[in-house]
C-alpha cells in the first residue's frame, strides 16, 4: 500500500474562525457571496468535535459536521496563514486592500476583494444621515449651519465649502482634545484668519472628568479614542440653544461606506432618510404623544444624541447591527453622569418644541469635482485656508490627532488576534480610498505601512495615552 494512503488526514478548524459557545464566528471580510455570513450556529456534538480540533476525525464525526467540512473544518493542506507583516500579504488586483490589514480577507477568483467585488451595488451607499445639496439662509438663528471642526482636512474642506463656497453664516464647534495635532491647532488658527462669515467656539472637558471617561474607554477598548461623540454631547445644548437649523461633520465618502462593511450600518440604514413610509410611521407616532411631526435629519439627531444620553436603542440591539465604537464611548461617558445632564435636558426641549438640528451630510464627491481627490483637496485647503499639513505630510486619512495610531493599533490587534469582531476601521477606509482618492499606489502603501498604525509593533504615541491616564485623578 503506498506510504500516502497509510498518512493520518488530520483535521483543523480554519484559520479566522473561531469557536464561541455554541456558534462558529468568523474574523474577516468574506467574499460577495457569503460576505456577512460570518456566524454559524451549531449542536453541543458538533461543538465538542471543534473544541478537540486538529485530530484524525472517525466517519461518524465526519458526518456530524458534514456542512461544516471544507470551509470552517479543513485538511491541513487547506489551513490559510495569516500574515505577520505587509510583505507577506496577498493584495487585491484593484485596490490597496490586502490580507494583512484586514486578515481574513478572501479574493474572489480574479483576484478582487470583497470591496472591489461589490463596488457597482454600493456606489449608492452615500451616508447614514440625509445628503443634501444646499442650505438656505435662515432667518430664525444668527447661523444658516454649524459644523464639528477639528482642523483636520475633511473638517476644513468642509468649513471652506460652507462658509466660501456656499457663503453660508457658520458656527465652527471645536472640542479641545488633550492630543489635538500642533498643524492642527495652527490650521484652526489660520481659518479664524480666513473667513469672515464664521464664528469659532471651543469647549473642553475638565482633566478629571475626562479621565475618567478615558480609563473606562480604555478598559473597554484599550484605546481613548470618543471623537465625535463627546463632541455632540458637549455642543448640542449649543446647537439648541441658537436654534441651530443644521450641522454637518467633516465626514468623507469612505468614512460613510465603511460602516456598511463593518457591518454597523445595513443598506436600509443609507436610505432611511429618504423613506417616507418609515418617515410617516415616526411622525405617526409623535403626534400622537403631542410631538411636532420631525423633518429630515432630525429624526437622525434626536436618535444619536438619544443614544448618547440614555444608551443604544433596544431595536439596534435586535437587528444585529450595532457599532461597537460608539457603544463603547456610550458607557464610558456614563462613568461621568453630570455630563449628561445639560444634553438630556437639551433632547427634552428640543423634542417637545420640535426645535431640532437637522443633522445632514454634504457629498464630497459630488461637491469636489465629481472625485474626494486627496492631493487636489490638500491644495485648496492651502491656499484658501491656511492649512497646515502634518509633520508627515504624506499622511491623508485623519490628519487631526496625535494618537490617532493608538486607536488603529488597537483596533487592529484586538481584530488580528480575533478578540474582536470590528474591522479596524482606518484598514477599511484606507483600501476604500485607494480606488479613488487619486494618490497613487505608492503613496498609498507608505500611508498604509508608516503613518497608520496598523502593525502588530505598538507606535510610540500609544504612551501619551497612557501617560495622560496615569496622571492621579
Amino acid at each position: 500500500m503506498p506510504e500516502t494512503e497509510l498518512r493520518t488526514q488530520i483535521y483543523y478548524l480554519q484559520s479566522r474562525w473561531k469557536l464561541e459557545g455554541d456558534k462558529l464566528y468568523y474574523y474577516g471580510l468574506r467574499s460577495r457571496e457569503n460576505m456577512f455570513q460570518n456566524r454559524v450556529s451549531i449542536s453541543k456534538r458538533q461543538a465538542k468535535i471543534i473544541s478537540s480540533l486538529p485530530k484524525e476525525l472517525k466517519d461518524a464525526e465526519k458526518k456530524l459536521i458534514d456542512k461544516l467540512l471544507g470551509v470552517q473544518v479543513v485538511c491541513e493542506s487547506d489551513l490559510r496563514k495569516t500574515p505577520g507583516s505587509l510583505s507577506e500579504a496577498a493584495f487585491c488586483v484593484s485596490c490597496c486592500a490586502n490580507d494583512f490589514i484586514i486578515p481574513g480577507l478572501e479574493f474572489d477568483e480574479n483576484g478582487l476583494c470583497p470591496m472591489c467585488q461589490t463596488a457597482e451595488e454600493t456606489k449608492k451607499l452615500r451616508s447614514v444621515v440625509p445628503i443634501i445639496d444646499d442650505i438656505p439662509h435662515c432667518s430664525k438663528s444668527r447661523f444658516d449651519a454649524a459644523l464639528f471642526y477639528t482642523g483636520g482636512k475633511d473638517s476644513t474642506f468642509l468649513l471652506y465649502y460652507l462658509a466660501k463656497v456656499k457663503k453660508l453664516r457658520v458656527l465652527a464647534l471645536t472640542w479641545e482634545i488633550p492630543f489635538m495635532s500642533d498643524s492642527a491647532r495652527q490650521s484652526i488658527e489660520n481659518a479664524k484668519k480666513s473667513f469672515d462669515n464664521v464664528e469659532f467656539i471651543s469647549h473642553s472637558v475638565s482633566k478629571n472628568d475626562l479621565r475618567r471617561v478615558y480609563k473606562k474607554l480604555y478598559s473597554l477598548s484599550e484605546n481613548t479614542c470618543a471623537c465625535p461623540s463627546l463632541a455632540y454631547l458637549l455642543f448640542y445644548p449649543v446647537l439648541v440653544e441658537n436654534r441651530i437649523p443644521y450641522f454637518l461633520a467633516g465626514n468623507e465618502p469612505v468614512q460613510m461606506l465603511g460602516l456598511y462593511y463593518n457591518q454597523m450600518a445595513p443598506k436600509i440604514a443609507y436610505s432611511f432618510a429618504n423613506n417616507k413610509f418609515l418617515t410617516f410611521l415616526f411622525n405617526a407616532g409623535r403626534i400622537l404623544t403631542l410631538h411636532p411631526p420631525l423633518k429630515q435629519g432630525q429624526f437622525q439627531t434626536l436618535m444619536m444624541m438619544k443614544q448618547l444620553a440614555y444608551g443604544n436603542n433596544p431595536i439596534l440591539k435586535i437587528s444585529g447591527y450595532s457599532n461597537k465604537l460608539v457603544n463603547d464611548v456610550v458607557e464610558a461617558i456614563h462613568e461621568v453622569p453630570w455630563l449628561l445632564t445639560p444634553l438630556k435636558r437639551s433632547i427634552r426641549r428640543s423634542s417637545w418644541s420640535g426645535n431640532v438640528p437637522a443633522f445632514v451630510h454634504f457629498d464630497f464627491d459630488m461637491i469636489f469635482e465629481g472625485t474626494y481627490d486627496w492631493n487636489k483637496v490638500k491644495h485648496v485647503l492651502v491656499s484658501e485656508c491656511g492649512w497646515v499639513a502634518p509633520s508627515e505630510d504624506k499622511k491623508a486619512l485623519h490628519t487631526s490627532c496625535k494618537i490617532e495610531k493608538c486607536k488603529d493599533h488597537s483596533q487592529f490587534v484586538r481584530f488580528y488576534n480575533c478578540r474582536s469582531k470590528m474591522i479596524p476601521f482606518s484598514a477599511i477606509e484606507i483600501c476604500l480610498a485607494s480606488r479613488n482618492c487619486g494618490r497613487t499606489k505608492e503613496e498609498m502603501m507608505y500611508e498604509m505601512e508608516h503613518l497608520l498604525g496598523l502593525s502588530l509593533d505598538e507606535p510610540k504615541e500609544c504612551a501619551l495615552m497612557r501617560e495622560y491616564m496615569g496622571e492621579s485623578i
